[in-house]
């Protein structure tokens, strides 16, 4: 029931995208996001392979953002393209291998990608991507990611880490009793 649960958050999350793909794509990272929270709350044992799950499902957003990325033109559509194949790749050989090094090996900048190029409309909407300047943007978009990917499957300083645990931690952060 809980996978079930989940799996429906993020499929409802992710549909946001093909209307408005920026705004869109922050909805499917929250729903994203919300899954180790609701397994949490709802039964996080039925999740025994949840890194494997977690790939799978990031399909679903990804393929909505896959979608859009496709109406793009040029050099944002062909980078789009490339890091989504180059991701699907690196959750296949984790699949074969359970090696989650490999999620680091083949970032997910398929999604930093798509958000960066879906962004632009609303603070650049004048900005032209050239492909120089596009390909200039990726390096920054890789650090950020190795960086999210690192923390995730590199030192795994987040597994173990209830909604519970998250929410005591940002409550003493804003020093707010709880």
């Amino acid at each position: 029931m809980a996978i079930a649960i989940v799996l429906t958050v993020r499929v409802l999350g992710s549909l946001p995208v093909l209307r408005w793909p920026f705004v869109g794509a922050i909805i499917a990272l929250l729903a994203d996001a919300s899954a180790v929270f609701l397994l949490n709350l709802l039964d996080m044992s039925a999740m025994s392979h949840y890194q494997q799950f977690d790939k799978w499902a990031d399909q679903v957003y990804m393929l909505t953002f896959l979608i859009v990325a496709l109406r793009w033109q040029g050099v944002t559509r062909s980078v789009a393209v490339g890091l989504y194949a180059y991701r699907l790749a690196g959750v296949v050989a984790f699949e074969v291998t359970g090696v989650r090094v490999l999620l680091m090996v083949f970032p997910n900048l398929f999604e930093f990608w798509f958000i960066f190029v879906a962004s632009l409309p609303h603070w650049r909407p004048q900005l032209a991507l050239a492909p120089q300047r596009a390909l200039s943007a990726l390096p920054l978009l890789l650090v950020a990611k190795e960086g999210q990917e690192f923390v995730l499957h590199g030192a795994r300083w987040l597994d173990g880490f209830t909604a519970l645990d998250a929410l005591h931690a940002i409550c003493a952060w804003l020093r707010f009793p709880f």
